[in-house]
């Protein structure tokens, strides 16, 4: 699952003009809030949409969204998952 959380931590980067490289941002580091990226509900929109085109997998909306939403880590999980 490397190659896969390799290729999402690009997507986040990308998608949402991060100025940061990927060997700073941590799989395993919360998306939200101040202890993570500090993402929030508008760039989790973004993320579900480059995903579900990229990888053809559709993510939940609402409380649904919240455990896959956790991590780089657990969207590559969900996105091998779903595949």
């Amino acid at each position: 699952m490397a190659p896969l959380v390799d290729e999402i931590t690009e997507l986040l980067i990308a998608e949402l003009n991060l100025r940061r490289s990927p060997q700073e941002l941590d799989p395993q580091a919360p998306l939200f809030g101040p202890d993570g990226l500090g993402l929030d509900s508008l760039d989790a929109l973004q993320i579900a949409t480059a995903i579900e085109e990229k990888y053809g997998v559709r993510i939940p909306e609402g409380k649904e969204a919240h455990p896959i939403f956790q991590s780089i880590a657990s969207l590559a999980a969900y996105v091998a998952s779903a595949r």
